[in-house]
């Protein structure tokens, strides 16, 4: 019925961020940090795999950017009931900013083919910036709904969503083709499934079968095991100079590390004197009056 393509991405572990964890030149060191799935790209995939549990027919499809360990999370979706994986790997992708690398996906998503609706997480929790999902519907030409908080219903061609708000939430509607960006709030991802996890456990990358095989055109022309797709820059019909760090205006120009210490403290009881001196505290550092 409905084609998705949901835009997920494997992240640093931030949870065991050590001192290995930036190079000089500001990008992360990815070689060196535990991989995950981003999480709200997750609430993303279920927020997809509903729509198909809701329309028999609907497909989806993950993309993602990203070395060749990032084939990773397309077979995680797999596992959980994606249709099809697409993995963007290429050394001329290294050092992409935002704006770098919704160009870079939304060429992939054409060459796929523009879809009913695209769903990605708000943002990952390796940059916080919630801009890569807007960027990429920008660049498409399409309509956007952000903060998604559930999928209400899709009927002929028209999306309903309820977005999160800081206070609530709002209900709004928009025409397909759409891109939605899920809140964390949005439902968790369901567990994999062992079926699938038997089915698609060796579905892997042609990369991956090169590293793992002594006969490299044996592995590139008589696999037997599920593929998934793997795209370079060329392959997608990209310009090399909006690519990379040559595409990215955004500069890291220093990373610092945060250590908060504890300060001078003072415990407080109950009685009056003790609130009088906290509220004149308040006041006298303009915290209140």
């Amino acid at each position: 019925m409905y084609k998705i393509i949901v835009l997920a991405k494997q992240v640093p572990d931030t949870r065991n961020v050590g001192k290995d964890a930036m190079k000089a030149d500001g990008t992360v060191n990815r070689a060196a940090l535990p991989a995950i799935f981003n999480p709200e790209d997750l609430n993303a995939l279920e927020l997809a795999l509903l729509i198909k549990d809701r329309y028999p027919g609907t497909t989806i499809v993950l993309l993602t950017m990203g070395p060749v360990r990032a084939a990773e999370i397309l077979r995680e979706g797999l596992y959980r009931g994606a249709d099809a994986g697409f993995l963007l790997t290429d050394k001329a992708f290294a050092g992409s900013d935002t704006l770098a690398t919704s160009y870079a996906l939304s060429c992939a998503i054409r060459k796929i083919g523009l879809p009913d609706i695209i769903l990605a997480g708000r943002q990952a929790i390796d940059g916080d910036t919630a801009q890569v999902g807007p960027q990429v519907a920008e660049k498409l030409g399409i309509p956007q709904i952000t903060y998604a908080e559930d999928i209400l219903s899709v009927d002929n061609r028209t999306v309903r969503v309820k977005r999160r708000l800081e206070r609530g939430f709002e209900l709004v509607e928009s025409v397909l083709p759409v891109l939605v960006t899920a809140h964390s709030t949005a439902p968790e991802c369901r567990p994999r499934n062992a079926r699938r996890l038997m089915q698609f456990k060796r579905a892997t990358t042609l990369s991956e079968r090169h590293h793992s095989a002594d006969d490299y055109l044996a592995a590139q022309t008589h696999s037997t095991e599920p593929v998934l797709t793997e795209w370079c820059a060329k392959d997608v019909n990209s310009d090399l100079l909006q690519l990379g760090l040559g595409g990215s205006p955004t500069k890291v120009r220093q990373v610092e590390n945060i250590v908060f210490q504890a300060k001078e403290s003072k415990v407080l009881s109950a009685a009056d004197d003790d609130i009088e001196w906290l509220i004149q505290e308040l006041i006298s550092q303009h915290t209140i009056g």
